[in-house]
């Protein structure tokens, strides 16, 4: 069994990237979040949150959309389809590779 181990930078880094990782994952738990959500969820600064939804925007994996309640903006995030299909893909992939590094260890082990 080859090691699984360089599989690893060959992961997807628009969403591997622990800040957009959070952001996907706590996005596939619900249909959307607020800007303001999100922000306390993951303990990002308003500026980082923002630079990270444009990028995973500018990727196709999240809409984002603005509504007014009353005279206050709300900003409002959710993954597309194409976005869910990806987050959960890369856990998947994520949990096959930690799977996959456990047996080869467990094998090199009994080797040496």
């Amino acid at each position: 069994m080859s090691a699984p181990f360089e599989e690893l930078a060959g992961l997807d880094k628009l969403i591997h990237e622990p800040a957009r990782l959070a952001i996907t994952t706590a996005l596939a738990a619900c249909e959307r979040a607020d800007f303001l959500f999100l922000q306390r969820l993951t303990g990002l600064s308003k500026g980082n949150l923002s630079a990270h939804l444009s990028k995973l925007e500018a990727g196709g994996l999240v809409e984002i959309s603005k509504q007014f309640a009353g005279k206050h903006p709300r900003t409002w995030v959710g993954l597309t389809e194409s976005g869910r299909r990806s987050v959960e893909a890369h856990w998947e992939r994520l949990n096959d590779l930690q799977e996959r590094s456990r047996a080869w260890a467990e094998t090199h082990h009994a080797e040496s």
